[in-house]
This record gives C-alpha cells, structure tokens and sequence, in this order.
C-alpha cells in the first residue's frame, strides 16, 4: 500500500479481533527478517496507521535508522519524562539530526497532572508505578490514539517478560510490533558498528537500558542489561506494555499459569446487595466498587443521587456535586446530607480535591465520595477529605485493587502533615 494512501478502518476492533489480526500477521511475517517486517507492516493495510515510539535509548538508534532508511517522514514518539538524563536529551538531538527524522514528536506530562500529583519531583521514590503512569504511560496513551499500531525496539533476551516475544501482539486498543524481537545483542552491535551509528554516551559508563535518571543505575559486570533499571524493586517494565493482554507493572507471571496481580473478582458483590441495587449480582459487579484504605469493597449506599443542580430547595441526603460547583452553595445542606459525591471529569482537572477541603474546613462529617479519580490519585484525595473513591468496572480492570491498596498508606507519605507537625 503506498504511503499516503489511507487505510483500511481498524478502529473500534475487538480484543478478540485484535488477537486474530495479531496472529495472522505473525503467520505471514514469521520467517522475515527484522527489517523486511518494519518495512512491510508500514504499508500492511491490515496493520493501519503506525507510529514508531523510541526512548533514544542505548539501543534505539537502530530502529531509528531503519525508518530512516525506509521513509523518515513517519512519526516518531519521544517521551520526554521531565526526569530523563540530560545525554538523552543531548542523543536525542543529535540522532534526529544526524537521520533527518522530519516528524520527531516530543510527548510531555500533561502539567496541571504534574502539579497535581507530583509537584515536588519526589513521587518516583514513593511510587515507581504511579510515576510512571503519570509521566509514560498516560502521555503515550494520549499520544497513540490516532494510530492503530506502534513500533518498539523490545526483543526477547532482554527480560523473562520478553521470553516469548512476537512479531505482533495486541495492546489493548491497537496492535504492537516488535521488529527486533528475535535479535541478540550481538545482532544490535553489529547494526551498529556496521552502519556506523553513534552510541548513548551513557553506554560507555556502564548503563546498557537507560530510562529516567531518578530510576535508573549503572549495571555491574555479569549482570543482566536491565538491572540497573527500578534496582530493588519488584518492577521489570514501565506500564506502557502488556504481556497477555495484561499491564506489567510488577513480577511477571508465574510459570503455573497464576498472576502476582490481584484482579476484581466477582463476589466482592453479594446476592443482597444486587437486590438492594434493583439487578442480579453480575450486573451490580459491572456497575463499580468502592475504594477506600482496606481495599476494594461493594456498593453500600443503595439510594439515589441528587443532582445539587436540580435541588432547589428540597432537602437531600445524597448529592452529586459537580467539579465547577461553589462549595458555599452546600453550607445549608451540609446537616442533612449523609454522602456527598464529587465529580472528576478528567485525572487533570482537580477542582474537585478544592471543595473537599472546603466542605471538611466548613464543618461537613458525612461521607465524601470521589468519582473519576485513578489509583495514583487516591493518597491525594484522602489527604484532600474524601473518605472513598468510586471506580468505575473498567478502571477497577486495569487498575486491580492492590494498586489501590499501595496508595493506601498516604499517611506514611503525607509530607504536609509532617509540616504541620
């Protein structure tokens, strides 16, 4: 298919579909060779629209140099994390020049979710994994959305993770493809030397898998490339990939067929519960859980919500209070409301953390409930007033309940607290 020709439509596809169109092309591409599969799925109808996503890492620059070599009007993704070394930032430059990369794409953190979250700089030293979500995994994601495939320099001998590495694989929305899976590394110096291309200043110093610098240590001789990346943390990858269909965030999975990660299962809603909410069990589980500091747990407010909006006069119990709300429109309310739930329109938008601390600071006892916040959120939100989190069936999949429960111990890292004291 000719490069500015548009492809086929491919949004919208199935897990399953995602699945079968991985398997497919893994059947016609299996005997190709590294670069004859990069250059083919690039104009594969089947594949869509493809982004290449590259760290300028220790590594990158030979995939880099393939699309160079190919057509180097493709998009490239760089995720400037805000906390790289600066002789990535220097690489970075450099190579983009050197290869004539004409569409470089630097991908940032979304600021206002920077401030929110991590305004002092320090959340990677109390949560790798809510670092990484803030500063990789959503920014990509965002990044990703109008491309139905992404390339990656992964390859099979870097980690267990990796050991059974594709072609092709499903990534939740859109396919993933991993040109270099079935290279060594003696494949990627060759390459290298072969072709002249410039290394990571870093390599030379002992860092053979560089990612951001607060995370990252030089690898000792004998040890495996990626030791030095999260060294001591039970972490092998950055959340922006998944194996099984599954994010990594943490240990792999284990050779008996069970996972490390925690999922939401099914009787955290009972019979009595479904019947108080006016459906069957599954169809209330479907609805969403409540987080709070011990874990996930079910809906217990069977009532309805209020909109504060709609109220006029009339008294409520239970009110639902948008993130643009005056929280002094509640101070007559606030005796007789027994819960109140405050919307999170977007993770970025933390209007809402305001009036909780507004409606604690006016005197408000009752229950408060967030709705909209993600795990890397929560220590905010107690800290702001909110006694628990509505999450929603969806996020409560892709963020599992132990990933709640690691933000659970906030106190420990409430840092204004410890101010104050």
């Amino acid at each position: 298919m000719p490069h500015d020709q548009a492809p086929m439509d491919l949004a919208g596809a199935t897990s399953a579909e995602l699945a079968d169109r991985a398997a497919g092309l893994n059947a016609a591409y299996r005997n190709h060779s590294a670069f004859a599969v990069m250059s083919r799925a690039l104009d594969d109808p089947s594949v869509g629209q493809v982004a290449l996503v590259s760290s300028f890492g220790a590594e990158s620059v030979v995939l880099l140099h393939m699309l160079s070599v190919m057509d180097r009007r493709r998009p490239v993704l760089f995720l400037e994390t805000g906390m790289l070394f600066a002789e990535t930032l220097d690489y970075q430059r450099d190579v983009a020049d050197r290869l004539g990369l004409t569409d470089l794409r630097v991908i940032r953190p979304d600021q206002g979710a920077v401030a929110a979250l991590d305004l002092d700089g320090t959340l990677n030293a109390r949560d790798t994994d809510a670092c990484c979500a803030l500063r990789k995994v959503r920014p990509l994601e965002a990044a990703l959305a109008s491309f139905d495939a992404w390339i990656t320099g992964r390859k099979r001998f870097q980690s267990g993770t990796r050991a059974a590495l594709e072609f092709f694989e499903p990534d939740g929305s859109r396919l993933k493809i991993n040109p270099l899976a079935c290279w060594t590394p003696d494949d990627v110096r060759d390459y290298m030397d072969n072709n002249r291309l410039p290394r990571h200043p870093l390599v030379a110093k002992g860092f053979p898998s560089i990612g951001c610098a607060p995370c990252t240590t030089a690898v000792r001789p004998g040890e495996d490339p990626r030791a030095g990346r999260w060294r001591g943390k039970a972490k092998e990858e950055c959340g922006i990939h998944f194996v099984n269909g599954r994010m990594v965030r943490g240990p792999a999975p284990k050779t008996d067929g069970t996972t490390t990660e925690k999922t939401v299962a099914k009787d955290l809603v009972t019979e009595e519960d479904a019947a108080l909410a006016g459906g069957p069990a599954d169809a209330a589980a479907a609805t969403h859980l409540i987080a709070r500091d011990d874990g996930f747990s079910a809906e217990d407010w069977h009532g309805p919500f209020d909109a504060l909006a709609d109220l006029g006069g009339a008294p409520s119990v239970a009110v639902d209070v948008p993130p643009d709300a005056d929280p002094a429109t509640l101070a007559a309310r606030l005796d007789e409301a027994r819960i109140i739930r405050v919307d999170f329109p977007s993770f970025s938008d933390g209007r809402g953390f305001t009036i909780a601390r507004r409606l604690r600071e006016m005197g408000y006892t009752g229950r408060l409930r967030a709705r909209g916040v993600i795990a890397d959120q929560y220590a905010m939100a107690r800290r702001s007033g909110f006694d628990e989190v509505e999450v929603a069936a969806d996020l409560a999949a892709r963020q599992p309940e132990d990933q709640w429960l690691a933000r659970a111990r906030w106190r420990a890292h409430d840092y204004q607290a410890r101010l104050r004291g």
